[in-house]
């Protein structure tokens, strides 16, 4: 499972981002869309490996509070779906 995500990672693209919020209805500005593309990028194995270590709230400067709202319910949602499987 590891190699798959790993291999993923290695090829996303900020517009996979971009593209993955809007279809989420979450309208990132520049600056929000380039936080969490290298957010993702430095820390996806850390957030796999350590899940229940990783708190969200630390984040919220980063975005609008509208954004925040929305991306903290889509990051709990997957985790919840997911998580399992980590």
């Amino acid at each position: 499972m590891f190699g798959i995500v790993q291999s993923y990672m290695n090829k996303i693209k900020k517009e996979d981002v971009y593209q993955f919020a809007t279809s989420k209805n979450v309208f990132l500005s520049e600056s929000e869309l380039d936080f969490t593309y290298l957010f993702i990028k430095k820390n996806w194995k850390e957030l796999i490996q350590n899940p229940s270590l990783f708190d969200i709230d630390r984040y919220k400067s980063h975005y609008s509070e509208e954004n925040f709202v929305k991306v903290k319910r889509i990051y709990q949602e997957y985790f919840q779906k997911f998580s399992h499987l980590l």
